[in-house]
This record gives structure tokens, C-alpha cells and sequence, in this order.
């Protein structure tokens, strides 16, 4: 038997990892070179993409950036295209674009914002997915496509209606796209906690954060790293029995990590 750890390694493998150019896609990033593989950094914003893609460099491994707003179809499948072209093969996708947009009460959530909000988090994942997984079944065989979800997918809280629905359909759909790719793709999703990463220090002050570490049983924020590791897990060999699962990378939580106002009916 090879030593266990030698499963973790990604040696030789590809990867693309959307929103790569801070925080959690950042540091999932540099963790799969940290396990071998050469990685395509790509987000909006080339001076991120770059600084994530020489951090790989230094650690010995490959990288290429490439700008894409995955929003595009056109930049989507000219990414792909471009990862193919400089790497020859895809093993890995982490679909790490997302956002929850305005989080407000449901009564001044617009129909544009709801579908804006679903788009991002949902149907770019989708048509990632959807380019991604016979690529790497023609490329190599087969392939590990990991998500990147939130908490707020199955724990409802006022104020978070659009960025909830798009959560949750995202995991669902990690489900059907299990079934529907097995056994040579496999995709995962990981359900992510309050973690401090730039969007969450925008509206971050020490009353919020105290107020979330209290209701987080293990009274602390997330790392990125805390969620790179995770998806390294599941992207690699040592998770090639599982698919189809949501994994808990919260803290513990089992509600909602912070306290919004519900919706006012004020007829006045």
C-alpha cells in the first residue's frame, strides 16, 4: 500500500479554479499547486490573477492567467479553449464564482435582483460544468468538479432570499450533476460559513464579528485555507469514492450565522 498521503497529490493534474484572484479561489488555488497540480487562475481583474498565479509559480508549478467574467459565453468558452491549448488536459474544476449581491429584506428584493443573483451563483457553475466535464473525460478520462456554496443554500434567514435560492439551487444541482456525470466526473459542493475573506471584511466591523463567532460553535470566523483544504480534499485521488455530497466547512453552524430584519409590512 502507498502511503496514504500520496493520495492527496495532484501531480501531473490540471485545474481551473474561477474567482482565483483572492481570498477563498486564491488560496484554493495555491493549494492544489501546493499538491502538485498546474493551475489556471481566471477572474475579471488580471493584476489579482496574476499575483495569485505568481505565488503558484514560486512554488514550482505552472500557471496561466486568463481574465474571464464567466457571466460571458463566449470568455467561458474561450477559457477553456486557452486551457487546453497551454495545458493539454483538465482534471480539476472548482467553480468559486459567486456573490450575494444587496442583502435585503424580500419585500425590496427586485424580480432582476433575485435572477441576477441565481445567475452568478447558479448558471455559471452550470455552463462551467457543462463545457468542463468532457473535456476532461476526452483529455483524461476522468475528472473532480468541486462547487463552492454557502451555508445560506439550506439555512434560511431574512434578508438573504436571493443569494439563499442561488445556494440552494447550486447544491441540487451538485446532486443531478453527480448522477448525471458518474462514474467518470465526480462533483461535490462545499456549504461555506461566515469565512473572512475581502467581500466579508467590506462589511465586517468587531460588534458583527463578535456577534458571529458567538452563534459559531467553533467561536471563530473561517480561513480561506480552512475551505482550500476541503476542496484539495475532494478534488484529489483520496476522495474518489465520493460524489453527490454537500461538505460542512462552517464552523458547526446549525442556524444562521448572523441576525437580519425581516421584511416590514407598514401600511401606513
Amino acid at each position: 500500500m502507498l502511503n496514504i498521503l500520496d493520495r492527496f497529490r495532484l501531480d501531473g493534474q490540471v485545474a481551473i479554479v474561477t474567482g482565483s484572484g483572492r481570498g477563498i479561489g486564491a488560496a484554493t488555488a495555491i493549494a492544489l499547486a501546493d499538491a502538485g497540480a498546474d493551475v489556471v487562475v481566471t477572474a475579471r481583474t488580471i493584476e489579482d490573477i496574476e499575483h495569485t498565479a505568481t505565488q503558484i509559480r514560486q512554488r514550482g508549478r505552472r500557471a496561466l492567467a486568463v481574465a474571464c467574467d464567466v457571466l460571458d459565453e463566449q470568455q467561458r468558452q474561450a477559457l477553456l479553449e486557452q486551457t487546453i491549448e497551454h495545458f493539454g488536459r483538465l482534471d480539476i474544476l472548482v467553480n468559486n464564482v459567486g456573490g450575494s449581491g444587496a442583502i435585503k429584506p424580500t419585500l425590496m428584493t427586485t424580480e432582476e435582483e433575485l435572477e441576477a443573483c441565481f445567475k452568478l451563483n447558479t448558471s455559471t457553475a452550470f455552463a462551467m460544468s457543462r463545457l468542463s466535464a468532457p473535456l476532461m473525460v476526452k483529455t483524461t478520462g476522468q475528472g473532480a468538479i468541486v462547487n463552492i456554496s454557502s451555508v445560506a443554500g439550506h439555512l434560511a434567514q431574512p434578508g438573504f432570499i436571493s443569494y439563499g435560492i442561488g445556494k440552494a439551487a447550486l447544491n441540487f444541482m451538485t446532486l443531478n450533476l453527480a448522477q448525471d456525470f458518474a462514474p467518470k466526473v465526480r462533483v461535490n459542493a462545499i456549504s461555506v460559513g461566515s469565512t473572512l475573506t475581502d467581500a466579508l471584511k467590506g462589511v465586517m466591523s468587531d460588534e458583527i464579528e463578535q456577534a458571529i463567532v458567538k452563534r459559531t460553535p467553533m467561536a471563530r470566523l473561517g480561513q480561506p485555507e480552512d475551505i482550500a483544504a476541503c476542496a484539495l480534499f475532494l478534488a484529489s485521488p483520496a476522495a474518489s469514492y465520493i460524489t453527490g455530497e454537500i461538505y460542512g466547512v462552517n464552523g458547526g453552524l446549525t442556524d444562521a450565522p448572523m441576525v437580519m430584519p425581516r421584511s416590514s409590512f407598514n401600511t401606513d
